[in-house]
């Protein structure tokens, strides 16, 4: 009797595949119930200072931090994969929607809300457009060194863009990083010495808070010292201090974002950058956080997810979510079991929101700015951008120009040129194949072939050489050059053996140079011999014709018979007055001459 279990019913597959809370949905119990209950409690907490820093950052009003935690997040929850990715507000997206939509409104108007939530369904529906497509692996384009690049600017720019209200200087709304430097300098006389001292309290306190109970959010202990801080001040007699102001106690109103075809084409670019940054940021959570829990991430299905959660957030007044870094490490610290905990943690968002929204009108916009300092400068990769720099020069090439881009250009831009600084470098690294000479080693056992070294000489009429890339339209021109110079430096070399193991991928052009390169040799008296050919590459060239003009004979799976049929052709006579003994087959040269059946 099979113990397996039964195969779901195609129309299970459906279904699930439609609504795949369904699948997690199985596995509740009152122990998941439990932990998931905790977990979002802990979620709840962390999420309501945040998303009112993020909102800060995002020139939003303060609240729509707190709408887009809450709606983005039980969507996300409902038709994701992952079982403890949290969405929401996020400090990039935020940096990215501040700087693309200042140069369109004023931050914090009506307009700007309105252009913020229209860019969350315009995001949303190209991550949804995205995942039924089932192009879930465009997100690997994007690389860890953009990445790495990217949020180290955004760390700077958030930083940068909180200096005004750190220092109570009247610095313009969407000035550049020079320009901010540039007034803080020329402008000392203007600087609020008692913002100053609060901000200062702040950072200084949420930074021992950090180090010394890192369990426990930080944010709120900082924020909490800061308000309390700049209350004191105020009661003391010195100035007043400007706060962050009321907030409504409701829950995310009914928005409706502009259906406009003009404003659609104004937010296209800033829409496919976040997208592809948005994902990524999804992703990149979501597979770290499955390697910890042994689980599976569909990535078309994380999409789809994503997707969904911006279009229906953008009619419950939200501004772009994606996966948080830190919400979602602190889900799963908690013990989430499902995602059910992230559902958990928005609905008791909600009920915060109405219970603790007049008490934030006494925090103190410099408080805030503290706490977005060390956010900002939490961003910052140190360790892994020295790793880059260490292992890699064309990836730290693709990290500091997505930095500087991040910098002096719009954010949307950085992305993008992060991304094609990476995809030139890549086909540079493609389109210039290895074609390395290889010579046995007399210290191995078998036939082991190492570099050609001053002690390891060369056959004197044929080379070994191990090709290592794929041979396509963009590398073949580097591939001719080199064997076009291994004919011109040693004429006399009329045999060329291919150790192919290293090619994974031969197109047309590819093939017709193979082909070419046979026919060269063949018309100087001598053979081209391809070694250890993957089927791959052997199905192109057959299919083709071409692995009759190289010939099939030519084709050898081990180097023993591929050296075996070369030493059948080569001149004896050089052979025998030959005395590098550069081949097993050389110590019995003078035994017997090569025939057809033996070397």
């Amino acid at each position: 009797m099979s113990l397996s279990r039964p195969a779901p019913a195609a129309g299970t597959n459906r279904l699930t595949r439609a609504l795949p809370f369904l699948t997690w949905m199985r596995r509740t119990n009152g122990k998941t119930v439990r932990a998931d209950a905790l977990a979002g409690l802990t979620g709840a907490i962390v999420v309501l200072p945040q998303g009112v820093a993020f909102a800060t950052i995002a020139g939003m009003p303060p609240e729509y931090g707190l709408y887009t935690g809450i709606v983005p997040a039980i969507i996300a929850a409902l038709f994701g994969s992952s079982w403890h990715l949290v969405s929401g507000p996020t400090t990039a997206a935020s940096v990215v929607l501040f700087s693309a939509l200042s140069g369109f409104a004023e931050p914090g108007s009506a307009h700007y809300v309105q252009l913020a939530i229209t860019l969350a369904l315009m995001v949303g529906l190209i991550q949804l457009a995205l995942g039924l497509a089932k192009l879930g692996t465009i997100v690997n384009f994007i690389s860890h060194s953009v990445v790495i690049g990217f949020t180290a600017g955004a760390g700077v720019l958030i930083i940068l863009n909180q200096v005004r209200s750190f220092f109570g200087l009247n610095i313009p709304r969407g000035a550049d990083p020079g320009e901010i430097i540039l007034y803080v300098l020329t402008h000392p006389a203007e600087i609020a010495w008692p913002s100053v001292v609060v901000g200062a309290v702040t950072l200084g306190t949420g930074l021992i808070a950090r180090r010394r109970w890192p369990k426990f959010p930080y944010m709120i202990t900082a924020i909490l010292v800061g308000s309390l801080f700049a209350f004191a001040l105020a009661q003391s007699g010195a100035p007043k201090i400007a706060t962050v102001g009321a907030l409504p106690a409701s829950l995310p109103p009914l928005s409706m974002p502009s259906l406009n075809p003009v404003i659609w084409v104004q937010l296209t670019p800033t829409a496919l950058a976040v997208t592809l940054f948005a994902l990524t940021e999804a992703i990149s959570i979501s597979r770290a956080l499955a390697v910890k829990s042994e689980q599976h991430i569909n990535s078309n299905q994380e999409f789809i997810g994503q997707g969904l959660s911006n279009v229906a957030g953008s009619f419950f007044s939200s501004y772009v979510a994606t996966g948080s870094f830190n919400r979602s490490g602190v889900n799963y610290e908690a013990g989430a079991q499902t995602p059910l905990a992230s559902i958990i943690s928005a609905l008791l968002l909600a009920t915060l929101v109405l219970l603790v929204a007049p008490v934030l009108a006494y925090m103190p916009h410099a408080a805030m700015a503290g706490v977005l300092f060390i956010i900002g400068w939490g961003l910052i990769d140190f360790h892994h951008a020295e790793q880059i720099w260490r292992t890699s020069k064309p990836d730290a090439a693709v990290m500091a120009a997505t930095f500087l881009a991040t910098l002096l250009l719009d954010l949307e831009m950085a992305i993008f040129v992060g991304v094609t600084v990476s995809l030139m470098l890549y086909l540079h690294r493609t389109s210039n194949p290895s074609l390395r000479p290889r010579v046995p080693d007399p210290f191995s056992s078998g036939r082991k072939f190492t570099d050609v070294r001053s002690d390891l000489p060369e056959c004197p009429q044929a080379r070994v050489a191990r090709l290592d890339g794929s041979l396509y339209f963009g590398s073949v021109n580097s591939f001719i050059e080199t064997v076009l110079e291994y004919e011109a430096t040693d004429p006399d070399r009329k045999f060329l053996l291919i150790v192919m193991t290293g090619v994974n991928f031969i197109d047309t052009a590819g093939a017709e140079t193979l082909a070419r390169v046979a026919r060269r040799y063949r018309d100087r008296g001598g053979q081209l011999y391809l070694i250890r050919l993957k089927e791959g590459p052997r199905a192109t060239l057959e299919q083709g014709g071409y692995l009759d003009v190289i010939g099939k004979d030519n084709i050898f799976w081990s180097k023993t018979d591929a050296l075996r049929a070369l030493y059948r052709r080569l001149d004896y006579d050089r052979c025998r007055a030959c005395t590098l003994n550069v081949f097993i087959e050389c110590a019995r040269k003078g035994m017997q001459e090569p025939t057809d059946d033996k070397p």
